[in-house]
């Protein structure tokens, strides 16, 4: 049986109350155990690393928005931190670190959908400082033998998801039968992958693997059809409307995991039909708890 170490700053992007509602349920297993500390803080980490074989790196400054108005904040999360658990992870003997990427990394599309050799052309800070961070856990991996991968989500979505996406705030009004806001015209495309296919992949990027590789669910929809779709799920009877875009967003993402299939042994078992209603579902379960 694994002992899982969690370590979070519980930062106040979102309500930290949140976080500790997600975790609640492992509160009392006696191999799970919650450390609040900072990946800034070096000696934290090479006290937790010292008896830790595999680094699953999630921590982050999520948003693409909140990157284009503080990106020195992501910077320092996404970059910075990367470095220092890479340079502990070499000290204390980790096996291998598995880093959470993202689809932001390529930015302005030259094609699709994305393979691992598209260029990488990031739109905003958020997207810059994750490809920073990819390129520490290459050099790493070519100068000190350290075995690390880069896993790139697409939108992941899910049970405990962060308040701040699309999804969780599109099923939220949906079901309160409030107006429904899209950013820009609907016509931008994402690529949203469920949370249990991620989980997936990540067990299966702790043995298999080296390198980046696509993470999503393999089909894309416009975010207007996404809205559409949570409305018909909710039988709802918001209405949708629709502002100006937002800076730093891309315009589509759309995942070819052939790599991943190839190498990992992955495929999303969980398509975003599924995944929504599943969602849908729990969310409601939630509130009514």
């Amino acid at each position: 049986m694994a002992t899982v170490v969690c370590l979070d700053n519980f930062d106040s992007y979102y309500d930290p109350q949140v976080k500790r509602k997600n975790i609640e349920t492992f509160m009392d297993n006696p191999n799970f155990e919650l450390v609040e500390g900072n990946i800034l803080d070096k000696q934290l980490l090479y006290d937790l690393f010292e008896d830790v074989d595999y680094v699953f790196h999630n921590a982050a400054q999520a948003g693409v928005r909140i990157s284009v108005d503080n990106p020195s904040k992501s910077h320092s999360a996404n970059a910075t931190g990367t470095l220092n658990i890479l340079e502990t992870a070499v000290k204390a003997g980790v096996k291998k670190v598995i880093n959470a990427s993202s689809s932001s990394v390529y930015g302005k599309v030259s094609y699709l959908p994305f393979d691992e050799n598209h260029p990488n052309l990031p739109v905003s800070p958020y997207g810059a400082s994750k490809l920073i961070a990819e390129h520490y856990c290459r050099v790493f991996n070519e100068l000190h033998d350290l075995d690390t991968i880069s896993l790139r989500y697409f939108t992941v979505f899910g049970p405990r998801m962060r308040p701040d996406l699309a999804i969780n705030i599109f099923t939220k009004k949906a079901l309160n039968n409030e107006t429904i806001e899209i950013f820009g015209d609907g016509s931008k495309t994402r690529d949203f992958t469920f949370i249990d296919n991620v989980v997936d992949a990540n067990i299966r990027a702790m043995k298999n693997g080296i390198g980046e590789y696509n993470i999503g669910g393999g089909e894309r929809i416009s975010i207007r059809e996404l809205a559409e779709k949570i409305v018909s799920i909710t039988d709802s009877e918001s209405e949708i409307i629709y502002s100006d875009s937002m800076k730093g967003d891309a315009e589509h993402t759309w995942s070819d995991v052939s790599k991943a299939s190839r190498d990992l042994g992955y495929s999303p078992k969980i398509g975003l039909e599924e995944g929504l209603k599943r969602y849908v579902q729990w969310y409601i379960d939630f509130v009514n708890q």
